[in-house]
């Protein structure tokens, strides 16, 4: 089984999208991270309405990487609603973006699936091809 698969699988187990009050929905966006030593970490989309409180499924689930393992570094990463990522859409928000990179720069080099059919990738670098934060990692 590809390692893309995995991923998915793994991520699609957290689909379950609800409220949890009048005011935080949570579990509608879902995602999985292969970390540099090969360990899959999960996390998904907890939104509420105050905006600081908001965690993108891609966040959360690098916040999850580090709190259990401490690792910074992330090979791939897929990041879907109900459907597998199909070209439209499914790429990490911009605070996303940067967050990655502020984790560990060398995330430059994670692949981020975009069509899961196709098995289309970009990496981060591509997406922030002039990161800001560069000279000082």
């Amino acid at each position: 089984m590809d390692i893309w698969k995995i991923l998915y699988d793994k991520a699609k187990e957290l689909y379950d999208p609800h409220e949890v009050s009048n005011f935080i929905y949570a579990q509608h966006v879902v995602s999985a991270i292969e970390s540099e030593n090969g360990e899959i970490f999960t996390g998904f989309c907890f939104e509420a309405t105050a905006g600081v409180f908001h965690l993108c499924a891609e966040r959360a689930t690098a916040f999850n990487m580090y709190q259990f393992s401490k690792q910074t570094t992330i090979k791939r990463i897929i990041t879907f609603r109900d459907a597998s990522p199909s070209g439209v859409g499914g790429m990490p928000c911009g605070a996303c973006r940067e967050f990655l990179m502020q984790l560990n720069s060398a995330n430059s080099k994670t692949e981020i699936m975009l069509d899961y059919e196709k098995r289309e990738i970009i990496t981060l670098e591509e997406l922030l091809p002039r990161w800001w934060g560069r000279d000082r990692s």
